[in-house]
């Protein structure tokens, strides 16, 4: 049998033809009859609705709205809210979110931001006394804490484009909430994995209180394995009490002042007050073009822009003349990567503070000098910022939607790193991310913690147009995987004419030590990983060319999309075959 591109850490997908079925002449026996060797499945086609989702209950709760009349915002948001519950490893109400949507009634894409801002009553003086000399923000316990934005995303889309009510909406999760779910082998590794770490940050102190994540995510004392019932009925009162109060009942009300009280006991900054004053914001998304069509991706606080410098670097390239998966097309990526990574250490922040000046940063010309300074056949030693004046790892849900109107949704939501910060508020079910983890210390830096800030994000939504067309809407979770993987989509269906699962199923690479938007320093030239599937010659000669090749580790991300045939209106949608979801049509 032959084996698909796969990473180490997943179970490894393989099939035979029929014994009885010769296979073609071009084709050896265990090829699929149709499509590329690495693609586990063929795309699933519906022209109603499609969604695709990290959880095949999701992506079914995501139908079921659209065929009880809601649109594509209601149904992502009832996926979404679904994934806090069942994807608890990866996303939920106490992280933040971002979303594209493209809304057929103006033609227009719309962008929403929905992060949420530094406690008020912390300046980084105080921060740092905190920290008691240590050179960054830890990863768990109150003091990375931020506002979770994602109720107040929800609302905002909901208000703006939804069409049935929010007890609706949110009716199936607190139903699956109530009665239980089985957990699912990816999600359960994780979440076995999450909580053990848990442990080792308790150990030395890291975490104020664990209690109630015990409480809210163990099931007899240790994480539910797979296919065991998971039940989460302090989630389900939340959810409820959102589908009654709103916006406000999260906010301004009872779960704010629950969140209050238990910072207060447990001695966090967080207060009823940042809460109080949160906002969502309705941004610009910014594109390039890309050999014809139009990519785009959320301006800062988020990485977003990363993938579209890659990708005006790379254009100027004939990736399709380098070939697939060939070393000359991966050597090109990553020096587009590790030249964007060092812009996206320096400029991208929240930009009520920091000003990043991204005409200059997606100009052709900063393009133009950036490019040359990649080599053709050597890896470059030594890359740094460029001067556009003159012109690590996270977990995350992706989740798409479209419905028969023509809207589609491009939705990514997360705690941040694992879990989150191991702190679960007293009975609300759900834990509080620690995304203000990625603040930098240094005052001189544009990302530096501040009060009611904004930090740095790495999760980042994306959408295709052609000819002011919606394309496709598509997503790569993971850390700072995810517009590196963005890249590596968009290359693999333009310039490599892959469908939407083959571009997914592809082995792909990611490059690591570039330096960070918490002022950590580069790390030499970094390390290149390498997923399984690709071959041993393309490994050699990338290392020939000076690059450093690291293990295959897992952290690749994991891919959704759903592309929209302009002619016919049908939907193609792909889902990850690296997690547990799946796509559904109708």
């Amino acid at each position: 049998m032959r084996v698909f591109a796969a990473t180490a850490l997943i179970t490894v997908m393989s099939f035979a033809l029929d014994a009885a079925a010769e296979p073609p002449a071009n084709q050896h026996a265990g090829d699929r009859i149709s499509g590329q060797f690495f693609e586990t499945r063929s795309p699933v086609v519906a022209e109603h609705g499609m969604a695709a989702t990290a959880h095949p209950l999701a992506s079914q709760i995501a139908i079921d709205i659209l065929k009880q009349g809601g649109n594509a915002v209601d149904a992502a948001i009832a996926a979404n809210a679904a994934l806090g519950l069942m994807e608890p490893v990866a996303n939920g109400l106490g992280g933040d979110l971002f979303a594209i949507i493209w809304d057929p009634k103006t033609k227009k894409l719309y962008g929403l931001n929905a992060s949420g801002r530094s406690p008020k009553g912390m300046n980084l003086a105080q921060l740092k006394q905190r920290l008691n000399g240590a050179s960054e923000i830890p990863p768990a316990g109150v003091l990375p804490v931020s506002v979770p934005g994602t109720a107040d995303g929800w609302f905002e889309m909901h208000s703006r484009f939804g069409k049935l009510p929010m007890g609706a909406v949110l009716a199936p999760a607190i139903r699956y909430a109530q009665g239980g779910f089985p957990v699912t082998e990816v999600i359960g590794f994780y979440w076995n994995m999450n909580m053990r770490r848990f442990d080792e940050a308790l150990s030395v102190g890291m975490i104020e209180e664990f209690d109630n994540a015990r409480a809210t995510y163990l099931v007899n004392g240790r994480t539910p394995r797979e296919g065991e019932i998971f039940k989460n009925p302090d989630l389900a009162k939340t959810y409820s009490l959102l589908a009654q109060k709103g916006r406000d009942g999260f906010y301004k009300g009872q779960i704010a002042q629950t969140i209050d009280a238990y910072m207060k006991r447990i001695g966090g900054p967080l207060r009823y007050e940042d809460f109080a004053e949160h906002t969502s914001e309705w941004v610009e998304p910014q594109s390039v073009n890309y050999r014809g069509y139009d990519v785009w991706e959320l301006p800062p606080n988020g990485q977003g822009i990363a993938a579209l410098q890659m990708l005006n670097i790379l254009k100027g390239f004939d990736m399709k003349g380098a070939g697939f998966m060939s070393a000359r097309s991966l050597h090109l990526q990553i020096e587009a990567k590790r030249l964007a990574f060092e812009d996206r250490a320096k400029f991208y922040a929240d930009p009520d503070f920091a000003d990043a000046p991204l005409a200059a940063l997606l100009s052709e010309n900063y393009a133009d000098k950036r490019r040359a300074l990649i080599q053709a056949d050597t890896a470059r030693q030594d890359v740094g910022p460029g001067d556009p004046a003159t012109i690590e790892d996270g977990d995350t849900t992706y989740l798409t939607v479209a419905d028969k109107d023509g809207m589609m949704v491009s939705l990514i939501q997360s705690n941040f790193r694992g879990m989150g910060s191991g702190l679960v508020p007293d009975g609300l079910g759900f834990m509080l991310q620690n995304r203000g983890q990625l603040f930098a210390l240094d005052e001189n830096h544009a990302n530096v913690y501040a009060p009611a800030k904004r930090p740095f994000h790495t999760i980042i939504p994306a959408f295709i147009t052609k000819d002011g067309q919606p394309w496709l809407s598509f997503g790569l979770m993971g850390g700072a995987m995810q517009p590196q993987g963005h890249v590596q989509i968009v290359l693999n269906i333009i310039d490599y004419g892959l469908n939407v699962q083959a571009a997914g199923d592809a082995a792909r690479w990611r490059h690591t030590g570039s330096t960070q938007p918490t002022g950590t320093a580069r790390k030499g030239m970094g390390v290149v990983h390498l997923e399984n599937g690709v071959p041993q010659d393309v490994r050699d000669a990338l290392t020939a060319m000076g690059h450093t090749l690291g293990p295959s580790d897992g952290g690749f991300g994991g891919y959704q999309a759903i592309l929209r045939n302009p002619e016919t209106g049908v939907y193609s949608a792909a889902s990850e075959m690296r997690k547990d979801g799946a796509a559904v049509g109708y």
